[in-house]
């Protein structure tokens, strides 16, 4: 029992100093002769804890306990979450168990509503690009898609775009997987496989529920691309996501997937592609100057960089994480080379046409204003 009280304060020790320091997912980790748990701060793994090797199973069985998921069950993977009350505040936690060699392996994703920025004017857009953002979210049909690897922010990019829109005489209706943030006004609903409840159902369902604006979660299969595009061509506003590495790929694989040239061509109104980047520290930042002709061999066009260093303020020089982006209106340009079965490299010289920089350019203009380094831009571009 003071084992099990031990486990269970340890715990809740662990998340409240978790929040306070930004953590984003703790990794719970079992190895053959130690327990190791790591945290995920501004994009990147650290180690933030050793318990004895003994209270691992402990651990485990208080989390799975926490996020009500099966403690007899350590064969197959398992997902639950929990609610963690911390200053009079309750702040989501999702966990996410694996089977590995030495044990179950456990993730707590923790998503706390108070770090995510919602307020699309101070994400990071350029000012041209929110231009084009706001004009498309004005509009009352198209589709607007963010994409970008997991871990890109697309999320909370999603929920500032909704955010932005959500007004009193719209019906927003969300499908996701799952449900990470509550927003007042919106209908949000989460799918569930094991009970047939998938995004294809749920769309179709919101259909009959006089939307303005819908947004799914991610476009995982051609069923549901399709759904989302003739919504967004029949007087309802779509936003969704997907993973590619560009804006101009995102074309390309909607087109792979099956999505007809002519409906992609005549549904999609924006593409946002986006990366995360940590942030120098303002206090120990410091400007070097380096051979120009080594830099511009990385398409930095400048003979000084900005260097971290690493203070009392920060953490290696490094403190919060700012978004790259890059835009793509789909103009009747950009329609007529669908059309035209166009390749990667041509929307792409139609993007800089148009007058949009891809996400490597506007790294590199962070990078020149001291807001982050090259080392930054070239890890995620």
């Amino acid at each position: 029992m003071a084992v099990q009280l031990n486990v269970s304060r340890f715990i809740d020790e662990l998340i409240e100093k978790a929040i306070k320091q930004g953590v984003s997912d703790l990794h719970f980790e079992p190895y053959a002769d130690q327990y190791r748990i790591r945290s995920r701060i501004d994009g990147l793994l650290h180690e933030f804890a050793f318990p004895a090797f003994n209270l691992s199973a402990n651990i485990t069985s208080r989390l799975k306990i926490m996020a009500n998921l099966n403690i007899a069950e350590k064969r197959l993977p398992q997902d639950g979450r929990f609610s963690f009350k911390q200053e009079h505040r309750l702040i989501d936690c999702r966990v996410s168990t694996c089977p590995t060699i030495f044990g179950e392996k456990l993730v707590v994703r923790i998503l706390d509503a108070r770090q995510m920025q919602r307020n699309i004017e101070k994400l990071g857009f350029e000012s041209e690009q929110l231009k084009q953002l706001t004009k498309v979210l004005g509009q009352s049909q198209g589709m607007v898609i963010v994409t970008g690897p997991t871990g890109s922010g697309k999320t909370v990019t999603l929920y500032a775009l909704l955010d932005s829109v959500n007004k009193l005489d719209k019906n927003i209706c969300t499908v996701e997987d799952p449900v990470e943030i509550h927003l007042p006004g919106l209908n949000q609903v989460n799918i569930n496989p094991k009970a047939g409840l998938e995004f294809s159902h749920i769309l179709r369902a919101f259909l009959r529920q006089d939307p303005d604006i819908i947004m799914v979660g991610e476009m995982r299969d051609l069923e549901t691309a399709e759904i989302a595009m003739k919504a967004s061509q029949t007087g309802h506003l779509v936003l969704s996501t997907l993973h590619t590495n560009s804006a101009a790929h995102t074309l390309i694989r909607l087109n792979q997937m099956g999505v007809s040239s002519y409906n992609l061509a005549h549904s999609v109104s924006l593409i946002i592609a986006q990366r995360l980047v940590r942030k120098l520290c303002d206090h120990c930042k410091v400007k070097t100057v380096l051979p120009k002709s080594v830099l511009n061999e990385q398409g930095y066009k400048y003979d000084f960089v900005y260097l971290a260093q690493g203070c009392s303020h920060c953490r290696f020089g490094y403190k919060g994480r700012l978004a790259l982006f890059e835009i793509l209106p789909v103009s009747t340009q950009v329609q007529d080379a669908v059309l035209q079965h166009a390749k990667v490299k041509d929307l792409c010289q139609l993007q800089k046409t148009m007058g949009f920089s891809s996400l490597r350019e506007m790294g590199l203009n962070k990078v020149s204003a001291g807001e982050t380094t090259l080392d930054e831009v070239n890890r995620v571009t």
